[in-house]
């Protein structure tokens, strides 16, 4: 299996950001729309439906605390270095459903990626009257295990496509999700696009 080009598209996410009502921590999780040199559909529904019940590769972040810093009206969030796991969803797992966030870890594990620094995102405000927003954030992550899994009859290894890690850019919506799950005080969806890194130290 050979490693992805350096800077070409690795993988394609959707998922959300969950802030704990009890102790402010948050956490991101969701799923893959599309992960380059995986041959064969990332979802389980012959109607064709793209939906996180549907997704067979799932993610989910170890719950982090950020710390926040503003500029006007920039507001930025440092993110720690932390961990993510992905998971391949198989018969016998539950479904994912937003809903309920550790439906997203209900699967196996089949790679960990560890950010490889802290995370600096920015949230800019328009004027009040234009409703508008942008929030941004990139980083780099490197893998630190993975194991082979077998996905529509061929076996694939995250350590042979992307053995140096990614980076990822993410944009999250301007609006956050009405009547948030119970535990949470705050959830807000985000869509993510990373490319393959080369070797280095």
């Amino acid at each position: 299996m050979a490693p992805l080009m350096p800077a070409s598209v690795a993988w394609y996410v959707t998922g959300r950001f969950y802030l704990s009502s009890e102790d402010s921590t948050l956490q991101d999780l969701g799923y893959f729309i599309h992960l380059e040199g995986l041959k064969g559909p990332l979802f389980d529904d012959p109607s064709g439906k793209v939906a996180e019940a549907a997704a067979r590769l799932t993610f989910r972040a170890a719950p982090f605390k950020a710390r926040t810093l503003d500029n006007g009206g920039l507001s930025l969030s440092v993110d720690p270095v932390g961990d993510f796991t992905v998971y391949l969803k198989e018969q016998a797992h539950a479904r994912a459903h937003f809903d309920d966030p550790d439906s997203f870890s209900d699967g196996r594990p089949i790679a960990t990626f560890r950010r490889a620094s802290i995370v600096v995102g920015g949230a800019f405000s328009g004027p009040p009257e234009s409703g508008r927003s942008l929030s941004l954030n990139v980083f780099s992550a490197r893998l630190v295990w993975s194991t082979p899994f077998d996905l529509h009859g061929a076996r694939y290894d995250l350590a042979g496509l992307l053995p140096h890690g990614i980076t990822q850019w993410g944009e999250c919506g301007p609006v956050a999700i009405e009547h948030p799950t119970k535990g949470f005080s705050k959830i807000v969806p985000f869509v993510g696009s990373a490319v393959a890194v080369g070797p280095g130290r």
